[in-house]
């Protein structure tokens, strides 16, 4: 469970990584949505792990790849954003959130259940397989 301090720091960091991902960086990404799902920080405040979400974009992956190879720039500029309420700029690692494509197939899995439709009994037939016994 994170300390209320990493929770603090993993908020701020959010924050401005959305705010970053939005804006400034917009050029990298192009029209690409990129949304951060989950932030966790470890005990030391030293590395980020951030999972991120991508919109408009028909292939995520490669869309992770860009972000990783321009890692060095985003921690830059979250840097900047940063400074003056955090000592420590984390190392941050990108990681791919596929929460909403796992949701699409599971979804996808249940509409496609052959489920049979219920019977009904009458109640004349419950007390014919009693006397059956």
């Amino acid at each position: 469970m994170e300390s209320k301090r990493q929770q603090k720091y993993s908020k701020l960091i959010m924050k401005d990584l959305a705010d970053l991902f939005q804006k400034d960086l917009k050029p990298i990404f192009g029209n690409a949505f990129v949304t951060i799902k989950n932030v966790s920080i470890s005990p030391d405040l030293s590395v980020a792990k951030i999972h991120l979400s991508f919109l408009l974009v028909p292939d995520p992956k490669a869309a992770l790849k860009e972000v990783i190879v321009n890692t060095k720039q985003i921690r830059q500029a979250l840097g900047a954003r940063i400074r003056h309420q955090a000592r420590i700029i984390p190392e941050l690692i990108f990681f791919l959130d596929e929460s909403g494509e796992y949701a699409m197939q599971m979804d996808t899995m249940i509409q496609n259940l052959n489920i049979p439709k219920e019977t009904t009994v009458n109640k004349d037939d419950y007390h014919r397989l009693d006397k059956k016994d």
